[in-house]
């Protein structure tokens, strides 16, 4: 206690380090979704019947990233998480003298990359979901049991986006309880 008022030392220290790291873990994470369905791409050979007295036509079918709207979203999404978590980072180390207006700014930034994640994961789920089970509704067939290592690297990328968006999250999380403590 100095003069009544209690100094606590090392605490913003690792709040700062809490906030790189997660920072550092959003960026990571985001960077690794976006490119591993930015990457994905699977062709197989698929039999087609015509007739069941004519001999089943092959051909080459190619499942890409970029054929689906909602994946498109998504890997467009996730650069965009990517790019701001590098940026944020960036203006956190920069910003050690503590600006209250840029750390607000930062705050409802990070609340923004939670939708648009969550929005982007909520989106291309929908779309893996009706890959993976199909839709017997609208005789929609299932074609994950085609392009199984498609179907899975869409999984992947959908699970890091989440990570990353849980990332942001504890983010707004952290800065509202230090606002909170504040008062």
């Amino acid at each position: 206690m100095e003069g009544g008022k209690e100094v606590i030392v090392g605490k913003t220290k690792s709040r700062g380090a809490c906030d790189l790291v997660m920072r550092l873990l959003a960026l990571s994470l985001t960077l690794a979704a976006a490119i591993i369905l930015g990457v994905d791409k699977q062709t197989k050979i698929v039999s087609l019947v015509v007739s069941p007295s004519l001999p089943p036509l092959d051909f080459p079918a190619t499942a890409k990233w970029h054929y689906l709207s909602s994946f498109v979203f998504f890997v467009v999404s996730n650069a965009i998480a990517c790019a701001y978590a590098a940026l944020s980072l960036l203006i956190s180390i920069a910003n050690k003298g503590g600006n209250k207006g840029l750390g607000m700014f930062i705050v409802i930034l990070d609340t923004l990359m939670v939708a648009l994640l969550f929005s982007s994961i909520g989106a291309a789920g929908g779309i893996g979901l009706m890959g993976y089970q199909g839709n017997s509704h609208v005789q929609w067939k299932k074609v994950c049991n085609v392009f199984g290592k498609f179907c899975n690297q869409v999984a992947a990328s959908l699970v890091l986006s989440l990570l990353g968006a849980i990332a942001f999250v504890l983010l707004v999380v952290v800065a509202t309880f230090r606002l909170h403590k504040k008062k």
